[in-house]
């Protein structure tokens, strides 16, 4: 088990990668023309999606690289540079296609229901969310350690829970300055985070560059 604050480290974490208000625009234009009932319904659907996907990277995750023999300090690089793609964009306001490109736009707004496909995945639970998830599953053991990432899990699946239910409300109060400010905020941390798990990977394939 990790340290109390390295899991409100990892909350923090996941909730820039996944971003609620960074994509509350894009979830904004995608529910147009969707009612209240139906907007709690997608909110519902998309907290059960989301977790679900998470919850399954968080255990499977480590028993998936071993099947396909990927060590853990490749996946570390490979998934701190998928991070570090994503913050560049985030940095710039943008969303990365990385999570949500042009065709899956289009395909969403023809879809009926686009609570599981374009917005639960890959829009929030995407690569970046479940390279995460899986990164910092691995660097604790015991059944604490899986406890406090379901309870971080969770609380980011809350929180954007609340912001779906809330797009009305965000699309009329919250202006698109302060949501681009909020996105470059998370996309410095989630830089950061991105050097970290590159720099660590690194040092696992190459030994003779860890510092004694």
């Amino acid at each position: 088990m990790l340290e109390y604050t390295d899991y409100i480290k990892i909350f923090i974490a996941l909730l820039a990668v996944v971003d609620p208000l960074g994509v509350a625009p894009i979830i904004a234009a995608l529910t147009t023309r969707v009612g209240d009932a139906e907007l709690k319904k997608i909110a519902l659907t998309v907290a059960f999606t989301v977790s679900t996907i998470l919850l399954l990277a968080l255990f499977i995750g480590e028993n998936m690289l071993i099947f396909f023999g990927i060590s853990i300090h490749s996946f570390m690089v490979s998934g701190g540079i998928l991070l570090m793609l994503m913050s560049i964009s985030m940095l710039q306001a943008r969303t990365s296609e990385t999570v949500h490109n042009k065709v899956e736009a289009k395909e969403g707004e023809a879809k009926e229901s686009i609570a599981v496909v374009p917005l639960s995945m890959p829009l929030l639970a995407g690569p970046g969310a479940i390279s995460t998830v899986i990164l910092y599953g691995q660097s604790g053991s015991g059944y604490r350690h899986f406890v406090f990432m379901t309870v971080d899990i969770v609380l980011v699946v809350a929180i954007l829970w609340v912001v779906i239910s809330c797009i009305p409300w965000l699309a009329r109060h919250l202006s698109r300055t302060g949501i681009n400010i909020f996105t470059r905020l998370m996309g410095l941390i989630l830089s950061a985070l991105a050097v970290e798990f590159i720099a660590t990977g690194i040092k696992g394939l190459f030994p003779a560059l860890a510092v004694h």
